[in-house]
């Protein structure tokens, strides 16, 4: 009930800048951005494989949530997309129903839910996404501790943990860098903190684009986004994975209750967890939840698997039942 309650408090602040996409389209799937993850891709190969139109949808994971929730009465969407955790909540508050795509088996227990609700679809690793030309010759960041530094003012931007997945991810990751638990968020608090005299961008959505431009420097973001700009954009564009450490953050599908077309939509969901599905997702540097290997010339524009010990897994379950607390604090505290 309290899940409940919170959201419904913030649905109406979220829902005002966001709306539904027309319902003229196959399958609507909420918060499949085609700047994120390559869904761009995805949803192209979908029109072509499966001849499901699906647009894309610009939400963060909170926004898709209250969105679900506000229109159960009457749905309109069919998918919804996640950060695990807020795949946790949908369940949690009745806004999906059971659906287990084809090659849910080989998903790994602790990356789905065990009756359904919710499959991961692919992972990524927080860390740094870095323009190195938008630095004004400050060094590239490779620690946490350097972004409090005054030569990074105004250069440093991650999203609301209030509201999308990933600022979550990047609250939590910080947290537990610095010697914090599930049970105890002082050190990312204190960060936050620390960090807002350095004059911080707080956007909602992701912010892709923007680290590009070179208008956001230092992005907390996902190895596939930064991979992404380094060998598909013009620029120089790095990867960290800070030096304090890091974790590993699951992406999650699920069926949305009473969705209006809910035969294709688990046609799209089945394709998702496909060996061709898993395979754009690879293509677009994201780990496939699947047991299957990265292509060799997907693993070597990777950093090295050294690098990648400093990120780790997490009970995702536990940092849910945190999630609440943090933001409450991180609202009245920090924002």
């Amino acid at each position: 009930m309290k899940l409940r309650a919170f959201f419904f408090a913030v649905s109406a602040v979220l829902l005002a800048a966001v709306s539904p996409p027309a319902r003229a389209a196959d399958v609507i799937c909420y918060n499949c951005p085609p700047e994120w993850a390559d869904w761009a891709s995805m949803i192209k190969a979908v029109k072509a494989d499966l001849n499901i139109d699906m647009p894309h949808d610009n939400k963060n994971s909170g926004q898709a949530l209250a969105q679900i929730l506000a229109e159960k009465a009457n749905p309109v969407g069919d998918i919804g997309y996640f950060g695990v955790t807020f795949g946790m909540k949908a369940k949690a508050q009745d806004a999906l129903e059971p659906y287990k795509p084809a090659g849910w088996d080989q998903v790994d227990a602790g990356l789905k839910d065990p009756e359904g609700y919710w499959t991961t679809i692919h992972s990524g690793t927080l860390g740094f996404f870095v323009n190195k030309d938008a630095l004004a010759g400050a060094p590239v960041p490779k620690c946490w501790a350097d972004l409090l530094k005054p030569a990074y003012k105004g250069m440093v931007g991650y999203l609301d943990p209030s509201s999308a997945a990933v600022g979550y991810v990047g609250a939590v990751a910080v947290n537990l860098a610095l010697g914090g638990s599930a049970e105890n968020f002082e050190p990312a608090l204190k960060f936050f903190k620390d960090l807002k005299k350095n004059d911080p961008i707080v956007p909602k959505q992701t912010s892709y684009a923007r680290v590009v431009s070179g208008e956001m420097p230092i992005l907390f973001d996902y190895d596939f986004n930064a991979y992404r700009a380094k060998y598909s954009e013009k620029g120089n564009f790095e990867f960290v994975i800070p030096c304090e450490g890091s974790v590993v953050f699951p992406y999650v599908v699920g069926l949305v209750k009473n969705a209006p077309d809910k035969d294709k939509a688990k046609k799209v969901m089945d394709y998702l967890l496909s060996d061709k599905g898993q395979a754009i997702w690879t293509n677009a540097y994201l780990r496939p939840a699947r047991k299957i290997d990265l292509p060799e010339a997907v693993k070597a524009k990777f950093l090295p698997d050294s690098d990648y010990a400093r990120a780790k897994s997490v009970d995702w379950g536990k940092m849910e039942l945190a999630q609440k607390g943090f933001t409450d604090r991180y609202l009245a505290e920090v924002r």
